[in-house]
């Protein structure tokens, strides 16, 4: 089955425009007389220029301009159906941005990557593999932060994880830390919100242990069981990794990573129907968000198109065209009296 559609249809309203010009141009009064001597001096272009070869051009131009907004409009035919399994998830993704996320153990086609960086790219993925899904993001560090509410704007979203670093949810030194809780707490707070959901999850990823935050991680995951709401947790990076920062004076410092609470982060999965996770690899990684697409799908049917042809060129191309014919049949044998 076919289908033809405008992609910007509000530049159709132009057209309503059409007949108000046509009318301004018809009042604008009446022609000026021209005085002849004679009239044998005219006698002649009477068969040059009909009545009818006027209104032949004038014509032309109007269908131009009709094509032209036509054109504008983005005209699109539609080739092809396809019916498609969809799932409708509102999902709350939840990054750790603390200092140890910057630890280099992590390898990505031939090169030592970041955690944070891995981190971001998977995610990028995962939101790219979901197109019908309302998804937001949280970042935490010592304090939490709304990147993004939850939302089907995706391409917003992958532009949000692409810009944010450690620094970002880490302003001050006061802001330090890992506040597993707090970022919990901020993504159950945005999926309350939503009243239309069939089901509700937080993706939460983090290196490290709870070590500050006014909310402790096992009362935020409790207040998600109560809203309905299922968390995955996933523990990322190898143990004992060295993590290498520099001070305000440029000068190295080195830290032994200590190892991921495990347990404590399988109990916030466990209390609210999800999971637990741990990943030493971007092949692991990857797995990890590959499993939980699996697991959260509301399948739905929904049909859509399979190709769009835009036809946008041949509406103002013909336009155009029109417009060089008035504009040529004019000055030739349709031309007006001087």
């Amino acid at each position: 089955m076919n289908n033809f559609t405008f992609a910007d249809p509000a530049w159709l309203g132009l057209l309503l425009l059409l007949p108000l010009a046509g009318w301004l141009q018809g009042a604008s009064g009446a022609p000026p007389a021209v005085v002849y001597s004679s009239l044998k001096l005219v006698q002649r272009f009477s068969r040059i220029a009909p009545h009818r070869a006027g209104r032949f051009v004038a014509a032309l131009r109007w269908l131009a301009l009709i094509a032209c907004i036509l054109g504008i409009a983005r005209p699109q035919w539609g080739e092809g159906r396809e019916r498609i399994r969809a799932s409708g998830i509102d999902i709350m993704l939840t990054l750790d941005l603390s200092d140890s996320m910057e630890a280099k153990d992590f390898r990505n086609e031939g090169r030592n990557v970041t955690r944070l960086d891995i981190s971001k790219q998977v995610l990028k993925e995962f939101v790219e593999g979901r197109p019908s899904d309302r998804i937001g993001l949280i970042v935490f560090s010592g304090l939490a932060f709304i990147a993004s509410p939850p939302t089907l704007n995706h391409d917003y979203l992958i532009e949000n994880i692409d810009r944010f670093d450690n620094d970002t949810a880490s302003p001050q030194r006061d802001d330090e830390g890992t506040a597993i809780g707090s970022g919990i707490t901020a993504a159950v707070n945005r999926l309350r919100a939503i009243k239309d959901s069939k089901s509700k999850i937080i993706i939460l990823m983090t290196d490290g242990e709870n070590n500050t935050g006014k909310v402790e991680p096992e009362e935020a995951a409790e207040a998600a069981a109560v809203m309905g709401v299922k968390i995955y947790t996933i523990g990322i990076g190898k143990e004992g990794t060295e993590l290498v920062l520099r001070d305000q004076f440029g000068l190295p410092r080195h830290h032994q990573l200590v190892g991921i609470n495990k347990d404590r982060l399988r109990d916030i999965a466990e209390r609210t129907g999800g999971k637990f996770f741990y990943a030493e690899s971007t092949e692991a990684l990857r797995a990890v968000y590959h499993e939980i697409d699996q697991l959260e799908k509301t399948d739905r049917e929904e049909q859509r198109f399979l190709r769009y042809h835009d036809l946008f060129g041949w509406f103002v191309g013909t336009g155009l065209a029109l417009l060089i014919l008035e504009l040529v049949l004019s000055q030739t044998w349709l031309r007006k009296l001087p």
